[in-house]
């Protein structure tokens, strides 16, 4: 219940923000557009947690603490392991370094490792890439995101729409895996999770019931002109279902209603013998071919 992209061979700003610009054109591409993907950077973290010099169960609770961003925990915990007054600095300051831009600014000035310094600097350049994508309106900014802290080597990102609790994709960078199948390479990717994709979409206004078209029914054995109307269908914006499964044409037509198709097309060999039946009302119309793109014309 997964579908994502791989980036394998590269590693720079410019193909990590190219991820990000591709997940963000998957939503639209469905009808999303009330969202927001949050970027992180496990390098910043880690760079901060190693300069802690804890270490074991410490620094475990610790890590779970800044993960549920409960601020009073962490410093409760610091003052069961004493560190340094800079790095006491930059770990009571991970829970709270979430929001706009202007919170790379505020996490510049306290944090001081060589190793987050550097991670700060990426994920600014990822930033400024994805401006030139045209994307800022959707991203926020969590440093303190520490999701696949033992995976991901640098930029995270996950997108979540209100009424959500879980994301709807998640990715980032992993640059120490593929060393593991024998044949190491940078590397970037995310995974769309498809229920939550489609819990988000029945979620939306308008959106549920504009995706789901046509099921197409194939009344005869040659399937060459109901392929083909099938195309021209999806090329013109509407999404359409063929059923290939064994039925009859009543069948057919129960199915395509209790899964909330609007339309039943069905397509014999014959051009100009097409039947246009709508589920709700189970109206049916002789149409042509020509009639039929009258009927659904192409969507802007």
């Amino acid at each position: 219940m997964q579908a994502g992209v791989e980036l394998i061979g590269l590693e720079s700003p410019e193909a990590d923000a190219e991820m990000v610009a591709m997940a963000v054109e998957v939503m639209h591409a469905v009808g999303l557009r009330d969202f927001k993907v949050a970027l992180g950077q496990t390098a910043f973290c880690r760079g901060i947690f190693e300069a802690s010099g804890l270490s074991g169960k410490p620094l475990l609770q610790l890590r779970e603490a800044v993960a549920r961003k409960d601020a009073t925990h962490v410093v409760e915990l610091l003052r069961q392991h004493p560190i340094s007054e800079q790095s006491y600095r930059e770990i009571v300051l991970l829970p709270r370094l979430f929001g706009g831009i202007e919170i790379l600014e505020e996490a510049e000035r306290v944090v001081i490792n060589e190793t987050s310094r550097k991670a700060l600097y990426n994920i600014s350049e990822v930033l400024g890439i994805l401006n030139v994508h045209g994307v800022a309106e959707y991203l926020t900014v969590d440093l303190g995101e520490i999701r696949g802290l033992d995976y991901h080597t640098g930029l995270t990102f996950e997108a979540f729409v209100p009424g959500i609790g879980e994301s709807l994709f998640s990715g980032g960078r992993y640059d120490d895996l593929m060393g593991r199948f024998g044949c190491p390479a940078p590397a970037t990717g995310f995974t769309f999770n498809l229920l939550n994709l489609l819990q988000a979409l029945e979620g939306q206004d308008g959106v549920g019931v504009s995706r789901r078209d046509i099921l197409l029914f194939n009344s005869g054995e040659d399937r060459s002109n109901a392929l083909e109307i099938a195309r021209q269908l999806r090329l013109r914006g509407y999404s359409v279902a063929r059923d290939i499964i064994k039925r009859d044409q009543n069948a057919s037509l129960e199915y395509a209603a209790q899964n909330g198709l609007n339309w039943m097309l069905i397509v014999s060999g014959e051009q100009d013998n097409l039947l246009l039946i709508r589920t709700g009302d189970r109206q049916e119309q002789q149409v042509t071919q020509q009639e039929l793109w009258s009927i659904f014309p192409a969507r802007p």
